[in-house]
């Protein structure tokens, strides 16, 4: 017999008026995973994580949190997880150390336990010597680290992390994924949200969330096996978009888009690369380079939101 999931959903759905943020998504994540909620702003991961932590109710579907249901139990659930979001909730004015203690009384952390957990906190956030320093006269970076050890001040079994690196340098979100790491290490569940593809290569598992919908779900090698059956291929040519316009009439060419100064396109084989050379060339197009190349997970994110809004022109 399997174990419960950390997390399952089923049909969740959350609306605002007449907008669908949340669109009937299902999914479950095992204890002890590192899963990813990948997509663009407004796509409705940090709805669906304020969902899952008790913080909204759903319109409609159903949900479990640390085998708790979301809608009856979310007091329960709120006891075993921890949350970061978006906007650090700090308290710039108590120093390092206080915040520790304030989140410790939060969470019912106090005594013999609440020291042994502001030691670890300090130490693993690297914190020790700023244990008496004002929060607000850190650097993002070191609030981060901060907020991460409130979030786990009480020890939970899920954490719940809602984009907790944006507007954050790369060297300080490299060093907050080492701590990711550190926690998922110790048997908790982490569930992250992030519009990173890079920070994504590090999940478990990733749901990729696009207009409230869960169009993908695996991990980032069973993603971008997707392509496995084709090719990628990678066109440096000149004027980029004349190039883009002539390779939608190429037979060849199933999908094409702009990645930086070239251009991705999916075909079913490694020989569409003449075909597009020459139609490229015929219609005045400079091609510079041209080869297969292995897809990035932002291959495949983008092929997947190009495949999901043609779906929804054709059933408009």
């Amino acid at each position: 017999m399997s174990a419960a999931p950390a997390v399952a959903v089923e049909d969740l759905v959350r609306v605002f008026g007449r907008f669908v943020a949340v669109d009937h998504i299902s999914f479950s994540v095992p204890k002890g995973e590192v899963f990813g909620f990948l997509g663009p702003n407004g796509a409705g991961k940090s709805t669906t994580i304020r969902m899952l932590c008790g913080i909204i109710a759903p319109t409609s579907g159903r949900g479990e949190v640390a085998g708790y249901d979301i809608l009856r139990e979310s007091e329960q659930i709120k006891e075993r997880i921890g949350y970061m979001s978006q906007r650090f909730s700090l308290y710039d004015d108590l120093t390092v150390e206080e915040n520790i203690e304030f989140y410790g009384g939060v969470y019912g952390v106090a005594g013999e336990r609440l020291g042994e957990r502001r030691r670890w906190i300090l130490e693993m956030a690297n914190l020790t010597e700023r244990a008496g320093s004002l929060t607000g006269e850190l650097a993002v970076g070191w609030k981060q680290r901060l907020a991460l050890g409130c979030a786990l001040v009480h020890e939970p079994e899920i954490l719940f992390l809602d984009e907790p690196t944006a507007g954050v340098d790369p060297v300080s979100r490299r060093s907050f994924w080492d701590l990711i790491y550190t926690v998922a290490g110790q048997g908790v569940t982490v569930f992250v949200t992030t519009h990173y593809m890079d920070e994504a290569e590090h999940c478990d598992r990733l749901g990729l969330v696009y207009r409230g919908k869960l169009i993908a779900l695996g991990s980032p090698r069973q993603l971008k096996e997707r392509y496995a059956a084709g090719a990628l291929i990678e066109v440096a040519a000149q004027p980029t978009m004349r190039a883009l316009e002539l390779l939608e009439r190429v037979p060849a060419a199933k999908e094409a888009a702009v990645f930086g100064a070239a251009l991705h396109v999916v075909a079913d084989s490694e020989a569409a690369i003449e075909p597009i050379r020459r139609a490229l060339e015929l219609g005045g197009v400079t091609v510079a380079h041209i080869e297969t190349i292995v897809p990035s997970l932002e291959d495949v994110f983008v092929a997947l939101i190009e495949q999901a809004d043609r779906a929804a022109e054709g059933g408009a």
